[in-house]
């Protein structure tokens, strides 16, 4: 039981690590979104050439007024596709004469009645990587520090609640993101928007992220929720086996067994007991915090 506990455990942390790495690198990447828009082509001047610009028919250039210049592309001729990319912070172009890119912010680029949502999403990402870390900073306090099993219950209770609470942040941060994208398609600035475009690799690895989130808090409340579930079990079991010893014996031997049996058995680390008569001595309860970590690892 104790190695099935430590394996979900161990389970938990992976998930909640992978997503947390998932995270950061989305947030810092500039792909969520891939895609081309058509610029007109540039007039090919002497210096430079190559197949993304205008030719003439005439030496003398295109600000020669004396002479007569035919253009022969027509249509998409006169036009060509530039590759962009997008991210939360950056959109980035190439450019058409040599390599490199031209980047610009993208919060310049997003309309002025869809910045605030813009903002809103930025703040819900920083606050999602912020309670994945809480989330991860339990499970390890939980795993690598020899604490009582009460404690362990506590940490891995609170682990859960940071871990779903980040996952529902994730969420609408990206709902929101994507939001604000499609409204910059359509009413952002002429010079920017594209022509066509898709979700890139830093948006799968942003879903990943909120995936990995919600498995890794699912694993973590069946973790919390297995290990209460069996405590009532062993305790009803002992109370059981208490009030049928108590029917055919002495009270006070039945007390004297029942205080014997938690200490061997830990079962009752939850609950203290309420409705059997009173012992008579007050120093027989047990410190739950106390009891040794072994003892806990037989039972879990």
């Amino acid at each position: 039981m104790g190695v099935d506990r430590r394996q979900r455990a161990s389970a938990a942390l992976s998930l909640s690590c992978l997503s947390l790495t998932f995270s950061i690198t989305a947030f810092s990447s500039s792909y969520w979104c891939e895609g081309t828009r058509k610029v007109a082509k540039p007039m090919c001047s002497e210096l430079r050439g190559g197949t993304h610009c205008i030719r003439f028919n005439t030496s003398g250039g295109p600000n020669d007024s004396n002479v007569v210049q035919y253009i022969w592309e027509t249509g998409d001729d006169k036009f060509v596709d530039r590759k962009f990319h997008a991210g939360i912070w950056y959109s980035c172009e190439e450019l058409l004469l040599g390599d490199g890119e031209k980047c610009r912010s993208f919060i310049s680029l997003t309309p002025p009645a869809d910045r605030g949502v813009l903002w809103l999403s930025i703040a819900a990402e920083l606050l999602y990587i912020a309670l994945l870390l809480m989330g991860v900073a339990l499970m390890l306090i939980e795993i690598c520090y020899s604490i009582s099993m009460l404690d362990g219950l506590k940490l891995n209770a609170f682990a859960a609640i940071f871990t779903v609470l980040a996952g529902l942040l994730g969420m609408v941060a990206h709902m929101m993101y994507t939001t604000v994208f499609q409204m910059t398609v359509n009413l952002g600035p002429e010079d920017w928007r594209p022509q066509t475009w898709d979700y890139g690799w830093s948006y799968c690895l942003a879903w990943g992220s909120f995936a990995c989130c919600m498995a890794s808090s699912v694993t973590t409340m069946n973790r919390y929720t297995k290990t209460i579930l069996e405590f009532k079990y062993k305790q009803k079991k002992l109370e059981r086996s208490l009030k049928a010893k108590s029917k055919s014996s002495d009270p006070e031997k039945a007390w004297t067994m029942y205080i014997n049996t938690i200490h061997s058995t830990t079962g009752d680390l939850m609950h203290h007991l309420t409705d059997i008569h009173s012992p008579t001595t007050p120093t027989t309860f047990a410190e739950l915090n106390n009891i040794p970590m072994a003892h806990c690892e037989e039972y879990c």
